[in-house]
């Protein structure tokens, strides 16, 4: 068997072979010295208040509705995969009483919210697009496009009739146990005042668009919007380009990560004048997408995609496989990924010589990616500006075909904001750095999210359990669950999401099987006839002491990077909330529990627990 590590049968000579350590070193800690900021995280600010308007659903017309006063079993609050995989699950296992919850117009999560020219997944769309067997789908292309993928959210909510009970443009105001009824008061922003027995929460982490707080933005008086509210009645166009619109417009475009990669080139063509603002470069790689070969997805047999779908985690776990079946950028560079993933690691070796494998591995892997930079763009001077100094993932890894060749265009300017902290102000038409001025007519922010920011953890959806304690009360030194899903006096509550269980770059693997999981817990309870589930206070503390134990160390690697939503702006926090064996190493372990300790966390109104 063999794990595909990259340094399998290479002499550490031949592995340093023209690496410069000690200058890369240098060079990375003095790029990261030059983006630090003192205000860290917050030089961003929420798109609420006077801008409000950037969180506005521009998708859908919010239709008038009475206020619900009735009560459902099962309460799904989040339409994205997550939601709409954890429905299906519970449908699957009988239960009708399902209604469905989203602040948005429709299904579909980020991909709802996210509708900009050129987004695409940057996993494998075999692997990515959960159910597709169960659903009958298959992606036009290796990495599909957006529209494709929320319709295949569609798809999953009309295959499994979760359209049936579902409530849009409609967020949790307040819930609050009933402990005399054994169910969950849910209030709303639309009035409503319903009842649930059983809460699952499923809203995500990358749904509220974050703006940067630039001196002087809400004075600019030409046309703005974020990436996540595509104004195409502004640009014209559609998801594959043709933005006619902007043929007499010089743009801004403010961000050049994950999103600002996709959405560059198709500005590039059709602006007239394009601005890239850029504080820190992503690292760019081959993408190499193409359309599906039909002969391929013919020949798959049952079971193909959870087959494809472990054997992706298995390898960016760190797990060994017999073969790679997706042989992509992701796959390759396995190895970096332990540092932000977690996982197996190889224990033949010392640690310390374990860390200097992987310091010179990561080196060659980026000199390849900086060399790519001067083999696509003309320019030496942009060249420069567009290589990343940096860890392979202090960032999320990009992929594109495009986004470097773009600045060949003489359309296209990069404008390097480094020195200054990113963008020093905004007049009421023009972008400011240092002293330069750029008269812009729109300014296109791609600037992305609040991460890790849910309603539970802000406190958006107010959580009040057993005897009247709130849930940020008892998660006030940090969160305190049961295997990520669920917490000590708050019954029949569960959680997706990526606090105390495992984490991957592909997530809605991650999500598929917390659905699974949560959906096996319910059901077991519908069949013993628990009135609800709750994890004992013992067992919630020791797997807090689990997390604690086993979580993965990365503070100083993290600390190390160049500030970014990873790191949160340079200062990363002072402990992990992940499992560090890693996901496969997790999934097994819920697997034996729902096997030998399931009924653990099942309980009836008598034997309630103090």
């Amino acid at each position: 068997m063999s794990t595909h590590n990259p340094v399998q049968g290479v002499s550490n000579e031949l592995l340093g072979e023209g690496v410069d350590v000690d200058a890369l070193r240098a060079k990375y800690k003095a790029e990261r010295d030059r983006r630090i900021r003192p205000d860290g995280a917050a030089q961003y600010q929420p798109a609420t208040g006077s801008f409000g308007y950037y969180a506005v659903d521009p998708y859908t017309e919010r239709a008038d509705r009475e206020p619900l006063t009735d009560a459902v079993e099962v309460l799904v609050i989040g339409g994205g995969f997550g939601g709409l995989v954890t429905g299906a699950r519970l449908r699957q296992a009988g239960i009708e009483d399902i209604r469905m919850m989203d602040e948005a117009g429709d299904f579909g999560g980020t991909w709802y919210w996210n509708r900009y020219p050129g987004i695409r997944c940057d996993i494998e769309s075999y692997v990515y697009l959960p159910l597709l067997e169960e659903v009958g789908g298959m992606p036009s292309e290796r990495y599909a496009p957006g529209e494709e993928i929320r319709q295949h959210a569609v798809a999953i909510a009309r295959t499994f009739d979760l359209y049936r009970d579902a409530v849009f443009h409609t967020r949790v105001t307040n819930l609050m146990w009933d402990e005399d009824a054994v169910e969950w008061v849910v209030e709303t922003d639309r009035g409503d005042r319903m009842r649930a027995r059983q809460v699952i929460t499923s809203s995500g982490t990358l749904t509220q668009p974050k703006l940067p707080g630039i001196p002087g933005i809400d004075s600019f008086e030409g046309h703005t919007f974020h990436t996540s509210r595509w104004d195409y009645s502004y640009t014209g166009g559609d998801q594959f380009g043709n933005l006619n619109k902007l043929a007499d417009k010089k743009v801004a475009v403010v961000g050049t990560g994950a999103t600002g990669i996709q959405v560059i080139p198709m500005v590039a063509r059709d602006a007239e004048q394009l601005l890239v603002f850029q504080r820190t470069p992503s690292s760019v790689d081959v993408r190499d997408n193409r359309p599906t070969d039909p002969e391929w997805a013919a020949s798959l047999q049952p079971g193909w995609q959870q087959e494809r779908m472990e054997n992706f985690l298995a390898q960016v776990s760190g797990e060994p496989v017999e073969q790679d079946l997706i042989q992509d950028g992701w796959t390759s560079t396995a190895q970096l990924q332990r540092k932000v993933v977690s996982g197996a690691v190889d224990t033949s070796v010392s640690p310390e010589e374990r860390e200097r494998i992987d310091e010179l591995v990561d080196f060659r892997k980026m000199n390849s990616i900086r060399a790519r930079v001067d083999e696509v763009v003309k320019d030496p001077a942009t060249a420069q500006l567009l290589k990343p100094w940096y860890r392979y993932m202090c960032k999320r890894p990009t992929f594109s075909d495009f986004y470097l060749e773009a600045f060949n265009r003489p359309n296209v300017t990069l404008v390097d904001t480094a020195d200054f902290g990113g963008i020093t102000r905004m007049t009421e038409n023009s972008i400011v750095v240092g002293d330069a001025e750029y008269e812009v007519d729109c300014v296109i922010f791609a600037t992305g999210f609040e991460v890790g920011v849910s309603g539970v953890t802000s406190g958006a959806m107010p959580v009040t359990g057993r005897g009247g304690r709130t849930l940020l009360e008892a998660w006030g030194r940090g969160p305190r669950t049961l295997h990520g899903f669920y917490s000590h006096g708050f019954p029949n509550l569960f959680h997706l999401g990526s606090l105390q269980n495992a984490n991957s770059v592909n997530f809605v693997h991650i999500l598929m099987e917390q659905a699974n999981h949560i959906a096996a817990v319910i059901t077991k309870g519908r069949e013993v006839g628990a009135d609800f589930i709750e994890p004992a206070a013992e067992a919630e503390d020791q797997w807090c002491r689990t997390i604690q134990e086993l979580s993965p160390n990365n503070r100083k690697f993290q600390a190390e990077c160049t500030p970014g939503y990873y790191n949160r702006e340079g200062n990363p926090p002072p402990v992990s909330f992940s499992y560090g064996p890693g996901p496969v190493a997790f999934h097994r372990l819920l697997k034996k529990w729902r096997r030998e300790e399931i009924q653990d966390v099942l309980a009836v109104k008598e034997r309630q627990r103090a």
